[in-house]
């Protein structure tokens, strides 16, 4: 087939949607598809397979939004048409500008498209301070129903966590596909030793953009509240616009924490040589992040928040804490310092879920939606 991936939102690995996308620009490739990727990423720009759109003026919000470390898009509709029109299939990562446009294209010519899920209503919302806000929620979810998942063939939901949640906001079933976006085969246990500095540090990570909804200041806060507070390591591994902040707020620790985005070897070494992986994000659409600690034998402590969909990796009460606690966390985080063959414990347990991550599973069932969709 030839398929058309439209990503509003693409560059550095460094968040889900992203991560999202390349896994599945490279499947689609592997399998023998000619894949077309639309974005506005200027260092695309001549590389085989890439379309290139004008990237969006928002005027004063331009710098705010380089400092999350995305670049949103445009269309330019002359290039875009013929694109459009060419394609057996599209699918549109975001319901944003680019993807609003590929769908009128689709409309027009008749062209079969498809619509990833990967937005909770408070990764917007959070940006004006209403992320805790139900009817600026539920508003937010009708307006990208009515704009642009209304009309596709089919809808790819990471989770059944977000199906529900949005069907439930718009009071409307969609023609669903609940995949997971899987983990690489890449993603195992490897042996990795911590480096020198960390040798007698009990190392704890977690991974993920620094933003309000990912609570990285309640692992800040229970690491000071910790018993064994000295012996901590924090990892936070990403980027994102509150790094400065969250700097701040852990200069009360004894160990200062590291803030890093890490190149992909480097990270799996990580994954790997940490002793623990904390997962306190209130606001979660699957949690890529900690399905790939999971299957480098890590095992988790999870926000048992209402908004996310990653508690449902928790085996017991061991596994999760109570959302926005961190003195909660604290006493889960002790008990595994304390007992460390738990850990052991547990990580055998996990293998059972972590052989059900497989991405290759779960890309061959994406290709299957989209020759469904074609018809």
């Amino acid at each position: 087939m030839k398929i058309t991936v439209v990503c509003d939102v693409l560059g550095a690995e460094n968040n889900g949607t992203t991560i999202a996308a390349m896994n599945l620009i490279r499947a689609l490739k592997a399998k023998g598809h000619d894949v077309i990727v639309v974005c506005s990423d200027e260092d695309k720009k001549g590389k085989n397979g890439y379309v290139v759109m004008p990237q969006l003026n928002l005027g004063p919000l331009n710098g705010y939004v380089k400092k999350n470390g995305v670049a949103l898009s445009r269309a330019d509709n002359k290039v875009l048409e013929p694109v459009i029109w060419d394609s057996d299939v599209v699918h549109i990562m975001l319901p944003f500008a680019l993807g609003r446009a590929a769908l009128k294209l689709c409309l027009k010519h008749n062209i079969p498209v498809t619509a990833g899920f990967h937005m909770q209503a408070e990764n917007f919302t959070s940006h004006v301070f209403m992320k805790d806000n139900p009817v600026a929620n539920n508003l937010t979810y009708r307006y990208i129903y009515n704009n642009l998942y209304k009309y596709v063939n089919a809808v790819h939901y990471p989770t059944d966590f977000i199906r529900e949640v949005f069907e439930n906001a718009v009071g409307h079933k969609t023609n669903a596909y609940v995949i997971s976006n899987g983990v690489s085969d890449r993603f195992k246990p490897n042996g990795a030793k911590k480096p020198p500095e960390f040798r007698n540090k009990f190392v704890i990570l977690f991974s993920g953009r620094y933003s309000k909804e990912k609570s990285h200041s309640v692992l800040i806060d229970a690491a000071a509240l910790s018993k064994h507070s000295s012996e901590i390591q924090l990892i936070f591994a990403g980027d994102g616009p509150l790094k400065d902040m969250l700097k701040e707020r852990s200069k009360k620790l004894p160990n200062k924490p590291v803030f890093s985005f890490f190149p992909h070897h480097q990270m799996l070494n990580v994954l790997n040589y940490a002793d623990l992986y904390v997962h306190p994000a209130e606001i979660e659409i699957e949690a890529i992040a900690c399905m790939e600690a999971l299957s480098c034998g890590q095992v988790p402590i999870i926000a048992n928040s209402p908004r996310c969909a990653t508690k449902k990796f928790a085996l017991d009460e061991r596994n999760l804490f109570e959302n926005r606690n961190p003195q909660d966390l604290a006493d889960k985080i002790d008990y595994f310092i304390e007992h460390p063959e738990a850990i052991e414990e547990y990580r055998e347990r996990y293998k059972g879920i972590v052989a059900e991550l497989s991405q290759e599973a779960c890309m061959n069932r994406m290709e299957e939606m989209l020759y469904e969709a074609r018809g």
